[in-house]
């Protein structure tokens, strides 16, 4: 039996020496000496087999990523920035704003928003300076909206306490600003400032939960520890910052979570969940080749955490959870089932209206500033409550849109155009759409009572307006299906000439049924001749 099996069995772990990573100071020329390639005693209720074995492992894995980061890659604007930028402020803002952009969003859809968010704020004094509403109008699209809010109120308490100078280490980044957690300090402080500090994202999670076979849920407080004694004592002290990017790019781009790359992986080698697979595939092969039992043993000789079966190792995966051989290496890492999102219901007005030069503007409202989509933009809505019929509804968005419209509005003037489904993180929303075309004085819309009514701030825009305003993606689709909607009945390859838009008030350019319900259109030849559906 291996020395690390009896170790484990035992009870006993490797040592950490009398360096903490956790504790490394600032700048990496400082603490390279310093740096230790052990991990924190291991408890009674971890396995040192879910550890590096020798300081020598450590070494090889760090050169052996390090080389493949260097060859193979992304070319992403931020990484230019961080290699280019000689001011370590400036670097260490254009780093934060690229990993604040990154949570939760993909590599592909930053690229344009980080861009021009860079353009357009360079450095943190610019961004201090610019106002909630352009930030959000910049963000509108990438989702998760408050992390936009977060980042500009960082950037003026910076500003305004700091004197526009970023904090230097992970623990002051992460006290300091609001919406830095603990990995997004850990990436600022080892890119910008070379401090020799490991990050762990859902990335690192994967690659290192693989690497050493750790099966128990990776969301649990007890195992998210582990994981960053992991990457604090694999980060290369010499190069901490591309060691940190490196482990990132591997879990994003070879180490993926289905089907991943595995040959293409420059630390298989290291790795004890493709050891276990390849000694799996070993195992059957010989049985496929029909060699007799006595020429190797019942059960293939993997390398397994001794204390497993005993379920004394906080680190494995759960008995009731055994390999699954159609997996793999994707057995790993092991989460908690998510959350279903609850499903919502929200009724939406597309309200129009024709503005001073007859061109069609529509109502926007600001949502509060806290919550769900704070301070952006949307068409009046009203949530539809879990006991309403759809009369009820309607009446209640047509009393909710009364008050903006500032005139008398029948019930058949408010048209339905459709549903429009969301998910965002944690409800499944559905938008019932409706629309509203008034057809009385611009000055009257929401204007005759303003000063009496406590508003929400509201602005008429044209659809140009529209487009480039702090809205959801959600709304987007609200405006696509009522855009579709308008645009009926127009031949094919032909633009959307909209009638709606044009002005109720002057006759044959657009005329109301008496009870509102629905235009008349201008009918073509073509479709004049056409026969009747259904004849």
């Amino acid at each position: 039996m291996s020395k690390l099996r009896a170790a484990a069995r035992s009870g006993r772990g490797l040592q950490q020496g009398a360096g903490d990573v956790r504790k490394s100071p600032r700048r990496c020329r400082e603490n390279v000496s310093s740096h230790k390639d052990v991990l924190p005693p291991v408890s009674a209720q971890q396995s040192a087999y879910h550890l590096f074995s020798h300081p020598a492992e450590i070494e090889a894995f760090r050169k052996n990523l390090l080389a493949w980061y260097d060859k193979c890659k992304r070319d992403l604007p931020w990484r230019k920035l961080a290699a280019s930028e000689s001011d370590t402020n400036r670097r260490a803002y254009a780093v934060w704003v690229s990993e604040i952009m990154l949570q939760q969003t993909q590599v592909a859809t930053v690229i344009d928003f980080y861009n021009r968010w860079m353009q357009k704020w360079p450095t943190l004094q610019a961004l201090a300076k610019a106002s909630l509403e352009d930030v959000n109008e910049l963000w509108a699209g990438l989702g998760y909206y408050s992390r936009g809010k977060r980042l500009q109120e960082a950037a003026q308490k910076v500003v305004s306490e700091r004197a526009g100078q970023m904090p230097g280490t992970a623990e002051e980044l992460q006290k300091l600003l609001p919406g830095v957690g603990r990995y997004t300090a850990g990436a600022i402080a080892s890119i910008s400032y070379g401090q020799v500090t490991g990050v762990v994202d859902g990335n690192v999670i994967r690659v290192l939960c693989r690497v050493r076979c750790i099966g128990a849920d990776s969301s649990s407080p007890a195992v998210g520890n582990r994981l960053w004694d992991l990457a604090n004592a694999l980060v290369d002290p010499a190069r901490p910052g591309d060691f940190n990017q490196a482990m990132m790019e591997l879990g994003a781009t070879v180490c993926t979570p289905r089907a991943p790359l595995c040959m293409e992986c420059p630390v298989k080698h290291h790795c004890r969940a493709s050891c276990r697979v390849e000694k799996e595939l070993e195992f059957a092969s010989r049985r496929l080749l029909g060699q007799a039992a006595s020429s190797f043993p019942q059960a293939p000789d993997l390398e397994e955490c001794a204390a497993a079966a005993t379920g004394i190792c906080s680190l494995c995966p759960p008995a009731t959870e055994p390999w699954d051989s159609s997996l793999g290496v994707a057995n790993f890492p092991r989460r908690a089932a998510k959350k279903q999102p609850r499903a919502e219901r929200t009724a939406t007005c597309v309200l129009e209206r024709r503005g001073h030069r007859r061109e069609p503007e529509y109502l926007i409202v600001q949502r509060p500033s806290s919550g769900l989509l704070a301070g952006l933009w949307e068409f009046p809505s009203l949530p539809w409550g879990p006991e309403q019929k759809e009369k009820q509804q309607t009446e209640a968005l047509l009393g909710h849109v009364q008050a903006w419209a500032g005139e008398a509005v029948a019930r058949g003037c408010l048209r339905y155009v459709g549903e429009v489904g969301h998910v965002f993180s944690h409800i499944h929303q559905t938008y019932v759409v409706y629309s509203l075309l008034l057809g009385g004085d611009p000055e009257m819309a929401s204007g005759g009572r303003d000063k009496e009514l406590e508003r929400p701030a509201f602005r008429w825009v044209t659809q140009a307006e529209f487009q480039k305003s702090a809205v959801s993606t959600a709304m987007k689709k609200v405006w696509k299906v009522f855009e579709q909607q308008s645009c009926e009945g127009r031949g094919p390859g032909k633009g959307c000439k909209r009638k709606r838009g044009a002005d109720p008030l002057h006759a044959g350019q657009l005329k109301v049924e008496a009870d509102c319900s629905r235009p008349l259109r201008q009918l073509s030849l073509e479709a004049f001749l056409k026969a009747p559906t259904g004849e």
